[in-house]
């Protein structure tokens, strides 16, 4: 018998296609797509109540976890009556439709369209100006072990506690934990950052050892708060989301009681359905209150006060009054008076750190590759270097993601240290750009 093309499914008074329903999208559970629509449908009022009337960017794998994916911002223009949109404007000037997932037949619509998780903005399609979530998004560095994870995720619950917010913490369902906070939206996205900056700093003050709030890679070590996921247009994986790893791991909701003994391996798609269905969604007050964020920006204000002003943006931000340089510390410009081994006045840029990069390619795979070809170049220096020196950076590009891959020398002696030499693979983001407009936004 040959495999079936679609199935209906009733959800609620609503009939939703689900094309390809035998595509398997998860090889090693295994788990095709009918089977993360059924994942969808148990645990649906968790998952639309972490996404529900919030504008999403699709992030669309057509050929399943292990394939490659792409950004849709723009809304297809045939949509189903069930399906509404909400209309941004983003930093770069230009604009989209994007879909807001309001109801369950929705939530199938989407993942029928080859989105495995959720990424919703934190705004609602009411008011896109004003967040109504506060989003701490812990990010671990290379090695850093997942008790340290943990460990910043209680001292965010404390500093979110002392200011009158109420943590929400979830797995990330990678290899982090996100706390959020529900507050008034009053505020714009400038200043949810800047509270969420003045978290980061303050949890940073309280476990130094373990936790960073700087921008560059090159100057971080443990766990680092990502203040900047609160900036205008940047989206992250929603509560119950399927996250794209080969053991089709969620995010999943924990109370605080969980947190210290918290596995990420313990919530999959096949054991948080059970969890749902026995415990309901742990999150659920989650809308009970909203919260002023007028303590934090009291906070905010000490800081200054202390000589703490703004940090980096991302990438491709207009400039901010108050931004310090956005150039990473290693291409930083010192002047001569500043040190006296710094170069001449040629200008030449001196580096802090020691850093190369070694490959940029659109598959990581490819970038590893190269990393490892460097690696067999230059065996000494590569036998000198800590976990945490090799940089793997995803990179934006216009609809998909890049790879690059960086080496800190800062471990191998200068008169050891490789120069730098032409990337391996060394792909061109700029070809993207200059092909032609997107046809996905």
């Amino acid at each position: 018998m040959g495999r079936a093309e679609v199935s209906l499914l009733r959800v609620g008074d609503t009939e939703v296609t689900v094309t390809n329903p035998d595509k398997v999208f998860f090889a090693d559970v295994p788990l095709t797509k009918l089977g993360l629509v059924e994942y969808y449908l148990a645990v649906a009022d968790g998952a639309l109540r972490g996404c529900r009337d919030r504008p999403m960017a699709m992030k669309r794998f057509p050929h399943g976890a292990a394939g490659d994916f792409f950004f849709q911002k723009r809304a297809p223009d045939a949509l189903p009556p069930f399906v509404i949109t909400a209309h941004l404007a983003f930093p770069s000037g230009r604009t989209a439709d994007e879909v807001v997932v309001s109801n369950a037949a929705a939530l199938v619509w989407v993942i029928n369209l080859g989105c495995i998780d959720l990424n919703p903005h934190p705004v609602r399609a009411a008011d896109l100006e004003h967040p109504d979530e506060l989003r701490i998004d812990l990010d671990p560095g290379p090695g850093v072990p997942w008790s340290d994870v943990r460990q910043v995720a209680l001292a965010v619950h404390e500093v979110f506690t002392d200011f009158g917010l109420t943590g929400w913490p979830k797995t990330s369902g990678s290899r982090g934990i996100h706390v959020y906070a529900r507050i008034q939206p009053f505020w714009g996205f400038g200043e949810v950052r800047r509270a969420a900056l003045a978290v980061a700093r303050e949890v940073e003050r309280r476990a130094p050892q373990i936790a960073t709030s700087k921008w560059w890679k090159e100057e971080r070590h443990g766990v680092f708060l990502d203040y900047n996921q609160n900036a205008k247009d940047r989206t992250v994986a929603s509560a119950y989301s399927v996250r794209p790893v080969p053991d089709a791991r969620v995010s999943a909701p924990l109370e605080w009681s969980e947190v210290p003994d918290a596995e990420l391996g313990d919530f999959t798609v096949l054991t948080v359905p059970r969890r749902f269905a026995a415990r309901g969604d742990v999150g659920a007050g989650i809308d009970d209150v909203a919260h002023s964020l007028e303590p934090l920006l009291e906070l905010v204000a000490r800081q200054e006060r202390d000589g703490l002003g703004d940090a980096p943006w991302p990438p491709h931000y207009a400039k901010q009054a108050g931004e310090p340089p956005r150039v990473q510390p290693s291409k930083r410009r010192t002047p001569a008076s500043a040190d006296p081994a710094a170069p001449s006045p040629t200008g030449r840029r001196r580096s802090i750190h020691p850093l190369i990069t070694v490959a940029q390619a659109k598959a990581k795979e490819d970038a590893l590759d190269g990393l490892d070809r460097w690696r067999g170049r230059h065996p000494e220096a590569a036998g000198l270097l800590a976990e945490d020196d090799v940089l793997v950076d995803a990179m934006r590009g216009r609809s998909t993601l890049w790879w690059r891959v960086r080496v800190n020398l800062r471990h191998v002696p200068e008169s050891a240290r490789p120069g730098a030499e032409k990337p391996d693979p060394d792909y061109d983001v700029r070809a993207e750009w200059q092909s032609g407009p997107a046809t996905t936004g």
